[in-house]
């Protein structure tokens, strides 16, 4: 039987045909005038996506490779670090710091809930000494489907010196992220998500305050060193080969974002976020992530009572080609993820519903067939 696959997790995500068409060029000279004319383009609509005046830098990786970056060049071995995590990716930007050697204090909270501003000022408080040189946060937690107040936890700083760095993977281009209204030092994120194009990317941008603490950063760092990255993007180049087709497709996708209106996706990620919730709470599952914090990119759903995570998986996959995303960690087999980022549309999220109730009904649970897509419905048309 035919079937359409459908990729509905936070990243990779699927890339618009128009991208993927921009892609296919001719190779051409990456040292070339025509590169050079290319990748400033793209550095100007970096800046605006950022919402920064300060240059974004590009570095031919994953996200991860976009937070090593921020890590290696703002920081020096043995200083102080409070990374605070809500999961597994503010874990992972904390294990980060530490295997370069810097002190990393953590500051938890529970999986499926927010980091709190207060407890972040309170510690910061507790500082008087000005140890604490970095303060590790995420805007966008993926594994749990969080969205943390960036806004608020960069106020929390007051007046405290340490930089704010920020982990913008599953967030920018997604969700409002205002790096210098907000005082934001640094701001990391990734090609796959929200950019709609394919892993192989990672960006960083840097405020003056980052910069000088760049030149007294310690950390080693040849692949990763931004003054080289920013010394060639003086240029219009890169210190080495880059990814040429991945640019290629960046510029038609930044086209893509700025045609529809940063605003405006921000607005769409929001609307599809709220009709899959309705519908998922219409069929009587439960989001991981209370409303106020919930995801726009991603949503994280509790399975229903007696039955695995994994088996509505692996049915919505095999018999409805819908891909949804797992638990991970203390989270496997306990929760499944829906991702609405980047290239997607109302009508997916409808889809999505209309065969996630079938599945549902097949492994064995109560389901009013159309109950979750006429909630969802309704959202969609109030909008």
């Amino acid at each position: 039987m035919l079937q359409k696959p459908y990729l509905m997790v936070p990243g990779p995500t699927a890339v618009p045909e128009r991208v993927l068409q921009a892609m296919h060029r001719p190779m051409i000279n990456h040292r070339g005038p025509q590169y050079e004319a290319m990748f400033k383009e793209i550095s100007a609509g970096l800046k605006r996506l950022f919402q920064t005046e300060s240059d974004v830098l590009a570095f031919p990786s994953a996200g991860t490779g976009a937070l090593e970056a921020a890590v290696v060049n703002m920081l020096s071995p043995g200083d102080l670090v409070l990374a605070v995590s809500t999961g597994v990716f503010g874990d992972r930007f904390a294990e980060i710091a530490a295997r370069y050697g810097a002190n990393v204090e953590k500051m938890d909270f529970a999986w499926g809930t927010a980091a709190d501003p207060v407890r972040l000022a309170e510690r910061l408080a507790q500082d008087e000494n000005h140890a604490i040189k970095a303060i590790l946060l995420t805007h966008n937690e993926t594994s749990t489907g969080v969205m943390n107040d960036i806004e608020a936890l960069a106020k929390a700083r007051g007046g405290h010196p340490a930089l704010i760095m920020v982990d913008a993977v599953s967030s920018l281009a997604a969700m409002d992220l205002r790096m210098d209204a907000w005082g934001i030092d640094l701001v990391a994120t990734g090609s796959q998500k929200a950019l709609m194009i394919p892993p192989g990317l990672g960006f960083i941008a840097m405020n003056e305050r980052a910069w000088a603490a760049q030149a007294e950063a310690k950390m080693p760092k040849f692949y990763w060193d931004a003054q080289a990255v920013k010394k060639s993007l003086a240029k219009g180049q890169n210190p080495y080969t880059p990814p040429v087709s991945l640019f290629f497709g960046l510029t038609e996708a930044i086209k893509c974002i700025e045609e529809e209106g940063l605003a405006n996706v921000f607005t769409r990620h929001r609307r599809l976020r709220d009709m899959l919730r309705q519908g998922l709470q219409a069929l009587g599952l439960e989001p991981l992530a209370a409303s106020d914090v919930a995801s726009p990119a991603v949503t994280a759903v509790k399975a229903p009572e007696g039955i695995e995570a994994k088996k509505i998986q692996k049915l919505m996959r095999e018999k409805y080609g819908i891909t949804l995303a797992g638990g991970q960690k203390q989270l496997e087999n306990k929760i499944f993820r829906v991702g609405h980022v980047g290239y997607v549309a109302a009508t997916d999220i409808l889809v999505t519903l209309a065969t996630l109730e079938m599945a549902l009904s097949e492994l064995g649970m109560a389901v009013e067939l159309g109950s979750g897509v006429r909630a969802a419905q309704k959202v969609m048309m109030e909008g």
